[in-house]
This record gives structure tokens, C-alpha cells and sequence, in this order.
């Protein structure tokens, strides 16, 4: 006896897809990207440097600004949960504002001591 060929009624898969449990873990958070707050606390601390070595008073100006802008980026980062990045940024944001603001301490005073100096030498009355 010869085997009949196979129908196409009976050679069908099932219509219902395996299934397949979740995973047992969450998936990865998706990054949203730098914080805003870390690259202005280093655009601050890079600028208020830059300005406070010729200059010293618009280092004390934007040292402390940088800093506390680092110091709120680094608290929104790490409440993020891994969704905001930029944390180096943040702390080195934090780090040039502490320099730029000792920086900009001590050329300030240099330069009040040199315009005393320079009023002082003045003669007055000769």
C-alpha cells in the first residue's frame, strides 16, 4: 500500500503563539541625556576661571553660581535613577566654582592692594 500524500488541512501549525513569561528583570532605564544644570555649572566654572585670572571679581561671581548649579545637578541625578547623566560634569562644574572663587578672591584683593598703593603714592599738595 502506497502512503497518501499529506493534506494541508492536517499539516498546519496551531494558531495560538507559545508563550513566552516576562523577563524577570526591568528593563534598562532609557538615558534622557545630560543635565542641563551639570553643563551650565561648567560652562560657569570654565568661563568664571577664565574671566577671574585677569580680572578677579567675575570669579566671585560665577564661582559660587557654578557651584550650587553642580551641586542641584548632582542631587537631580542621582534622584533620576539613572535616566539623567552628566554626574562628572556636575562635579567638576562644583570643583571649578571652589576654585574660581579663591581664584577670584585673591586677584581681587591683589588688585585693591595695588590701586591702594597707587592712591597712596599720590602727593598732595606740592
Amino acid at each position: 500500500m502506497v502512503p497518501s500524500p499529506p493534506s494541508a488541512a492536517t499539516d498546519t501549525p496551531p494558531l495560538i503563539a507559545p508563550y513566552h513569561p516576562p523577563p524577570a528583570y526591568a528593563p534598562p532605564p532609557i538615558n534622557a541625556g545630560m543635565d542641563a544644570k551639570a553643563v551650565a555649572s561648567l560652562g560657569f566654572g570654565i568661563l568664571g576661571l577664565i574671566f577671574a585670572l585677569p580680572l578677579g571679581l567675575p570669579g566671585l561671581i560665577a564661582g559660587p553660581i557654578a557651584y550650587f548649579l553642580g551641586r542641584g545637578a548632582r542631587a537631580r541625578i542621582g534622584e533620576s535613577g539613572g535616566t539623567l547623566g552628566g554626574a562628572g560634569a556636575a562635579n567638576a562644574g562644583r570643583i571649578l566654582g571652589v576654585v574660581t572663587t579663591v581664584v577670584g578672591a585673591v586677584v581681587t584683593l591683589l588688585w585693591l592692594v595695588v590701586l591702594l598703593n597707587a592712591f597712596n603714592d599720590v602727593p598732595v599738595g606740592e
